[in-house]
């Protein structure tokens, strides 16, 4: 059971660093705009897919996440 409550407290935690996270990205010019990402403007559609952005975010998460595993 004490295990749990660290699973919840851990994910409690992890979504409030994401939450204040996402209120400072919109701030950060470049961000989504990457050379790379799609985006597709038609008539009445706008398609776009932040390729790139989404790697650089994932590579950040892998390491910061590593050198969590690492501790």
């Amino acid at each position: 059971m004490a295990g749990l409550s660290k699973i919840f407290i851990f994910v409690g935690i992890f979504f409030i660093v994401i939450g204040i996270l996402l209120s400072f990205v919109w701030k950060i010019p470049w961000l989504g705009r990457l050379p790379g990402d799609i985006l597709i403007k038609k008539e009445n559609t706008v398609f776009y897919f932040p390729i790139t952005t989404s790697i650089i975010v994932s590579m950040i998460l892998s390491l910061i996440m590593y050198y969590f595993n690492k501790r």
